[in-house]
């Protein structure tokens, strides 16, 4: 049985400035309670945009991050990062950064520096996923996957590929370790390529069409628009109209009260009042 779609959403009309290095469009929170998406608490897209050749490392400085993880997946441009534990990194076309925040970190990410002095295009999303409270105050960590890490199956018939970022594709499994059952899918279909993909009933499911246009269980998308899922019904049919590129995304609920504020993601408006305290207090480390 095909699953029902709640909602199309457009691409918001304005984007807005993380930083002085993503242009995003915000579609969890700003279109979608964080509830009703759950685990997912936050997705930005930075569309297709050339910043242009620049000296200066445009980005976003030192922040605080606790209680949930972020994704970041590269499709253009190349992103450098830092942190208050003394890891760094690049992230490059293809890659896919997964950072568990966990009991807190400090962090800082702008564009690589050759890629910034030479310019071009830049296209990103970054997904932040919640965390269940018994695993809220875990050491941080990475996933570091580079493009070569994440497994790669392949249509019939050369229609195009599925990369398994986490969760599973067929026999696939991905690359990814999760702390609750999550899906997330890279797929690339030609003009006219048709993929069906079965996500179980309980969870919490939608798509992005980052490029390209098609049709979803028959309904038309456009290119940029956020797909939402009802529970009811297993399979998801696409077809690309034109080639496409679609991020979808689905996992179990966390069925726990969600308090956050800012960067800090807990259960409860104390753990958030906690967590600001450990942060002033110099428990998530120090950066420049």
């Amino acid at each position: 049985m095909k699953k029902k779609i709640d909602r199309v959403i457009p691409r918001p009309a304005n984007p807005g400035m993380v930083g002085d290095g993503f242009r995003v469009f915000n579609f969890i929170p700003q279109t979608l309670a964080q509830r009703r998406i759950s685990p997912f608490l936050m997705l930005d897209f930075n569309a297709q945009y050339d910043f242009g050749p620049s000296d200066h490392l445009r980005g976003v400085d030192v922040h605080p991050h606790k209680g949930f993880e972020t994704v970041t997946i590269a499709y253009q441009g190349s992103v450098a990062h830092h942190d208050s534990a003394g890891n760094s990194g690049v992230i490059h076309p293809g890659d896919v950064q997964w950072m568990t925040a966990g009991n807190g970190i400090l962090h800082k990410e702008y564009h690589e520096e050759q890629f910034s002095k030479k310019g071009g295009n830049f296209e990103m999303v970054q997904l932040w996923v919640n965390l269940p409270k018994k695993d809220k105050s875990v050491s941080p960590h990475y996933q570091p996957l580079t493009k070569e890490d994440i497994p790669v199956v392949k249509l019939e018939d050369n229609q195009g590929i599925v990369r398994v970022i986490a969760g599973s594709f067929g026999q696939q499994k991905g690359a990814a370790n999760t702390y609750t059952p999550v899906n997330l899918l890279d797929i690339h279909l030609e003009n006219e390529a048709t993929v069906t993909l079965p996500i179980p009933e309980t969870h919490n499911t939608a798509l992005l069409f980052i490029n390209g246009t098609g049709e979803v269980n028959g309904k038309p998308v456009k290119e940029h628009d956020f797909v939402l899922f009802d529970h009811e019904g297993e399979d998801i049919d696409i077809k690309a109209t034109r080639q496409a590129v679609i991020l979808l995304m689905s996992g179990e609920p966390i069925d726990e009260p969600i308090a956050s504020y800012g960067p800090f993601v807990m259960n409860t408006q104390q753990e958030i009042i906690a967590a600001i305290d450990d942060f002033n207090a110099g428990k998530f480390g120090h950066l420049a």
